[in-house]
């Protein structure tokens, strides 16, 4: 009893703050602050690059919205944008979905969930463009391969994912963009913040769009 009791203080203390953590984007220079523009210039070279039309966009573990919501704000293709961000915690969504009624991006949607389960996109995958940032650092590389196989289900024709994750000694960004290869995804870009502050990478998928199912695992989610 008291060993599960340990177990459970020591999970609670290890579990980090997603509401305070976003803080760190408005201190410019810091590591969020740079991946964060790393991400939006890689965003908006995205959305230049797709056809006419709707534009459906997926930002799993969306936190405040900082990335999509900027530059949907200012891009031209952004009132073209019809997108789901996911988010677990509920100050989080509770921001995200204030900024975006008071920009105006009624194709935006904010949805307090597991972004880890398939069950949560359905009704807009597939998607042009899958976010999928903040996740590879918070959990397993198991998960994070396991994830990576997963995302052809979220994903349009010749869609295009955006991820996240801070280098390593063991060449960890290398070893993810193999696993995107092995996925049917084509790597496009990988930025890697002087120092290994930040790595951020595109890669766009190659094959038909498979049918969404439900009751996929993608990840556990790292906040509970």
């Amino acid at each position: 009893m008291h060993q599960i009791l340990y177990q459970g203080i020591m999970r609670s203390m290890a579990r980090r703050d997603y509401f305070a953590w976003h803080d760190d984007y408005d201190r410019p220079g810091s590591a969020l602050h740079l991946r964060l523009l790393v991400v939006q210039d890689m965003l908006a070279a995205a959305l230049d690059d797709c056809p006419a039309g709707p534009i459906r966009v997926i930002s799993m573990c969306a936190g405040q919205g900082h990335d999509l919501l900027t530059v949907a704000r200012r891009h031209r293709r952004g009132r073209d944008i019809s997108a789901r961000l996911v988010e677990l915690d509920p100050r989080n969504v509770l921001l995200a979905r204030n900024a975006i009624e008071n920009a105006g991006l009624a194709g935006l949607e904010v949805i307090e969930g597991d972004a880890g389960r398939s069950d949560t996109y359905v009704g807009v995958a597939p998607a042009d463009i899958v976010l999928a940032c903040g996740i590879f650092g918070n959990i397993t590389d198991e998960e994070v391969e396991q994830t990576v196989h997963g995302l052809p289900l979220l994903c349009a024709d010749n869609a295009v994912v955006l991820w996240t994750r801070a280098p390593r000694e063991d060449g960890i960004l290398h070893q993810i963009e193999a696993w995107f290869r092995s996925a049917s995804f084509e790597p496009l870009s990988l930025v890697v913040g002087q120092g290994d502050l930040f790595g951020v990478g595109a890669a766009r998928y190659r094959r038909d769009a498979p049918t969404l199912r439900r009751d996929v695992t993608f990840f556990e989610s790292f906040f509970r």
